[in-house]
C-alpha cells in the first residue's frame, strides 16, 4: 500500500500562489489514478483535480487557476494553485489507488491511499 505525505501548505495573500506536494512511497506513475481534495469542516469533502494517465480533469471552481502534475520520476505529485482566493481556504489532501480501468474520478470513496492533509489559509 502507498504512503502518502503532502507539504507546502500555508498563509497567502489573495491573489498568491502555492505549490503543494504529495511525495509517495512507491512509485504513483502509470497504473494509478492520483487527485486532490480538500476539506472546510462542516463541509463534504471535495475533489478539485484528478489525473488520469497523465491526462488531467478540474473542478470547475479551480479550472484555469489549479494544475495537477507529476515528476518525470512518478514519486511526487504537485498540484500549482495560483490566484488564490479565501474560498480556497481548505485542507487540501492528495490521495490514490490503482486504476483499474474505467477512468479516474473525484469519487473519494474509491480512492485507498490518502496522505494526512496541509493547511492552506488564503486571506489578507
Amino acid at each position: 500500500q502507498v504512503q502518502l505525505e503532502e507539504s507546502g501548505g500555508g498563509l497567502v495573500q489573495p491573489g498568491e500562489s502555492l505549490r503543494l506536494s504529495c511525495s509517495a512511497s512507491l512509485y504513483i506513475g502509470s497504473g494509478y489514478c492520483l487527485a486532490w481534495f480538500r476539506h472546510v469542516p462542516g463541509q463534504a469533502r471535495e475533489g478539485i483535480a484528478v489525473l488520469d494517465n497523465g491526462y488531467p480533469t478540474y473542478k470547475l471552481s479551480v479550472k484555469d487557476r489549479f494544475t495537477i502534475f507529476r515528476d518525470d520520476a512518478g514519486n511526487t505529485l504537485f498540484l500549482q494553485m495560483n490566484s488564490l482566493q479565501p474560498g480556497d481556504t481548505a485542507k487540501y489532501y492528495c490521495a490514490a489507488r490503482i486504476d483499474r480501468g474505467g477512468g479516474c474520478f473525484l469519487l473519494d470513496h474509491q480512492y485507498t491511499a490518502w496522505g494526512q492533509g496541509t493547511q492552506v489559509t488564503v486571506s489578507s
